[in-house]
């Protein structure tokens, strides 16, 4: 169970993040959705240990980890996948996979492995390959692998359907879900709130470093003027 309990983070004299609130149990993806700017990231990048927390708490199967160095904090369970997939473009595929299984066992890491390349055959195919030469789907499956790699309990999605070719974008967000289904708790920040709503299992709207709608994502999918009011009508398809 990854929990995030009224977090405040700040640029200088800028709160960014106010109060914000968040949770994901296993098994459950908790859909986080709002305009750029809104604060989204700042969270994921706080409660990863990036940026300072200047109070609330992050909490990871009841344990604080608030405020831990980031390589421990992958040590306590909890990775993020980053905007942008931040694959190391100049090694292979398996070298990027041997990276993010630093905090486990040898033995560990090649069992991990082995299960990374079921889920993706494509990684296992191209694994001798530069990932700087895979497709943007592709990379954004080997950065889900690279965070699988540490054996984490909880995960943290920052756009992962972000730069993709449309076509792509189904076939990832429904990797997204059949993680969740592997028994991992997953946070996801997601612009498409369209697609992201149709995998999710909770919702969280922020607003200007706010949460200003948390429920089920059954009641935001059947009420999406909620939605479309912190978002915009560009954020939901027709």
């Amino acid at each position: 169970m990854l929990e995030i309990r009224d977090l405040h983070v700040s640029y200088g004299k800028v709160d960014a993040v106010r109060g914000v609130s968040a949770s994901a149990a296993p098994g459950r993806i908790t859909l986080v959705l709002g305009a750029n700017g809104a604060g989204k990231t700042t969270t994921l990048r706080a409660a990863m240990g990036l940026l300072p927390v200047r109070s609330g708490q992050v909490l990871l199967d009841g344990k604080p980890i608030t405020g831990r160095p980031t390589h421990r904090i992958v040590r306590d369970g909890l990775v993020l996948v980053p905007e942008g997939r931040q694959v190391f473009a100049p090694l292979t595929v398996e070298e990027n996979l041997v990276l993010g299984g630093y905090t486990t066992s040898r033995d560990k890491a090649a069992e991990t492995m082995e299960r990374v390349y079921e889920m993706f055959p494509i990684l296992k195919e191209r694994r001798n390959g530069p990932a700087g030469l895979l497709s943007g789907g592709e990379q954004q499956m080997l950065a889900f692998g690279r965070a699988l790699m540490s054996s984490p309990r909880a995960m943290m999605l920052d756009e992962p359907s972000m730069g993709l070719a449309p076509t792509m974008v189904e076939s990832v967000l429904g990797t997204v879900r059949t993680i969740a289904d592997s028994g991992i708790a997953l946070l996801m920040v997601e612009q498409n709130a369209d697609m992201g709503l149709e995998i999710a299992d909770d919702v969280v709207v922020v607003a200007r470093g706010e949460v200003v709608f948390s429920g089920p994502a059954e009641q935001a999918r059947r009420n999406t003027s909620v939605v479309r009011a912190f978002l915009g009508e560009a954020a939901l398809g027709a």
